[in-house]
C-alpha cells in the first residue's frame, strides 16, 4: 500500500514540473523581447549604415532581402542610381539598373531562374502604413503601367533584390512602393552618398533616359548583412517575372 501511494506522489510532482515547465515556457515566449533584425551595410570609403528592419509590416520583403543579404548576394555590388533630395539606390547585380536576383541567390537548391515578389503596400492590398521619411529603405520595383494601364498588378509585384534609401521625405512613393525598415544609424553616410557625382547614362540617348543620375565613381558595398537575434525568417513566396519582351510582341 505504501508502495503505491508513493508511485501516486512521485507521478503527481511530475505532472507538477511537467505543468510548472510549460507555463514558464509560455510565459517567457509571451514576455520574451522580439528584436527586430538588423542590417549592417558598410560602404567603401563612406562608412557603415545600420538599418532596423520591420517584418511585422513587410514580411516577404525582409525574408527576401535577410535571406539575400545573409547569403553574401549584395557585397560587392554598388550603389547605381543616385538622385539627391530623394535617394540612393543599390542591389543591381548588372550594376545599370536592368538586374534582378535568381533563385539560386536566394537558396541552395534554387537555379539561374529570375524571380519577383509581392509588393507590400496600401495599394496592393497590404496594411503597410509606413511614410517614406527621410531614412527609409524600400524595395525598388519597375513600372510598367506607361505601356498599358493594365499592368497595375505586374509592376507592384515586380521587385526582386534591387532597394533604395529615401534622403528627403517623399509623399509620392507612399502606398505605392514597399517601406520595410529605417536607417538607425549613419544616415551621415547616406547624405555623403547622395553627394557624388552624377551623370546621364552612357545609353541615355538609345534609351530615351536622360535622367542625371548615374554616379561617375559608384559607390561599392563592402558587405551587407543582416543580424536576426536567432530568428529564422525563411524565404519569400517567389513570383513569376513579367515577361515585357512577349507581351509588346503580343500587341
Amino acid at each position: 500500500m505504501k508502495t503505491k501511494n508513493i508511485i501516486w506522489i512521485i507521478a503527481l510532482i511530475l505532472v507538477i514540473v511537467i505543468i510548472a515547465g510549460l507555463g514558464y515556457g509560455y510565459y517567457k515566449k509571451a514576455t520574451m523581447e522580439v528584436k527586430n533584425p538588423i542590417a549592417t551595410l558598410e560602404v567603401e570609403n563612406f562608412g557603415t549604415i545600420k538599418i532596423e528592419l520591420y517584418p511585422e509590416l513587410a514580411p516577404e520583403t525582409v525574408a527576401n532581402f535577410t535571406a539575400l543579404a545573409n547569403r553574401g548576394f549584395y557585397d560587392g555590388l554598388t550603389f547605381h542610381r543616385i538622385v539627391k533630395d530623394f535617394m540612393i539606390q543599390g542591389g543591381d547585380k548588372q550594376g545599370n539598373g536592368q538586374g534582378s536576383a535568381t533563385t539560386k541567390d536566394l537558396k541552395d537548391d534554387g537555379d539561374e531562374t529570375e524571380y519577383t515578389i509581392k509588393g507590400e503596400f496600401i495599394s496592393n492590398g497590404v496594411d503597410n502604413k509606413l511614410k517614406f521619411e527621410e531614412g527609409i529603405i524600400g524595395m525598388a520595383r519597375s513600372d510598367y503601367t506607361s505601356y498599358s494601364p493594365n499592368l497595375t498588378e505586374e509592376s507592384y509585384n515586380s521587385g526582386s533584390s534591387q532597394f533604395f534609401i529615401v534622403t528627403k521625405a517623399t509623399t509620392s512613393l507612399n502606398g505605392y512602393y514597399t517601406p520595410f525598415g529605417r536607417v538607425i544609424e549613419g544616415l551621415d553616410v547616406v547624405h555623403k552618398i547622395e553627394e557624388i557625382e552624377v551623370k546621364a547614362a552612357d545609353d541615355a540617348q538609345e534609351s530615351g533616359n536622360t535622367e542625371v543620375s548615374t554616379p561617375v565613381n559608384p559607390p561599392k558595398i563592402t558587405s551587407l548583412k543582416v543580424e536576426t537575434f536567432g530568428v529564422d525568417y525563411g524565404l519569400p513566396k517567389t513570383l513569376e517575372p513579367f515577361d515585357y519582351t512577349s507581351w509588346m510582341y503580343k500587341q
